[in-house]
């Protein structure tokens, strides 16, 4: 039985700004971030990773590079892994976008038509690449240990497949910053091992 590690990056600047950054390139992690990264590189030390592969933008990456060096892993890219597109929504601040369209993240997870209709990716299409790069990991390293560094919302999407949650839920599920989130796979079942495991000291700090 192995395990298939989500890890959300570090925090990032558009974090500490409260933008919603999606895929614009040019945003790196905070001095805090790659503090994070590091805590996470050596939480994974003792799980005999096998594999890390992540999301191309940087932030993701960063935290990748971070864990690979410290673990003696390389680090594949995978677009599958990718921040949300958020369309029309690209660098704008949170506080911006409800003011002008309410909530958008719960109408996200509704799957709204305005999402789509604003260039945003809906959430099941983030669940379609998500569940790809997964079955593609259990072919490929049967019985490992496996790192997938990426964003939130991949996350909840792949937790959204095992558990049932209902976009309340989803929306107020916050998965911390350079948080490891565990998945355990038995012939093609899953469970939850873990969400938002991270260094015990962090749950004191702001995630």
């Amino acid at each position: 039985m192995g395990s298939i590690i989500f890890l959300r990056h570090g925090q990032a600047k558009n974090n500490t700004e409260r933008i919603l950054a999606g895929r614009t390139p040019g945003i790196p992690l905070t001095d805090k971030g790659v503090d994070q990264a590091q805590k996470a590189a050596e939480f994974l030390e003792h799980m005999n990773i096998s594999a890390i592969y992540s999301s191309p933008i940087e932030r993701a990456k960063n935290t990748a590079e971070i864990v690979g060096k410290h673990n003696s892993v390389d680090v594949r890219i995978d677009e599958r892994l990718i921040e949300l597109d958020m369309g029309k929504f690209t660098g704008m601040p949170y506080d911006e976008i409800f003011s002008s369209h309410g909530n958008v993240f719960m109408k996200f997870y509704n799957g709204e038509l305005e999402i789509a209709h604003n260039g945003v990716e809906t959430f099941d299409q983030v669940k379609k690449r998500v569940l790809g790069i997964v079955d593609d990991v259990l072919e490929n390293h049967p019985d490992e240990n496996v790192v997938l560094v990426t964003h939130m919302d991949p996350i909840k999407a792949m937790l959204a497949t095992i558990v049932d949650l209902s976009p309340k839920n989803l929306y107020e599920l916050i998965i911390a910053n350079a948080s490891l989130n565990i998945f355990r796979e038995y012939q093609r079942m899953f469970s939850v091992s873990g969400l938002n495991v991270m260094h015990p000291s962090r749950f004191d700090q702001d995630w």
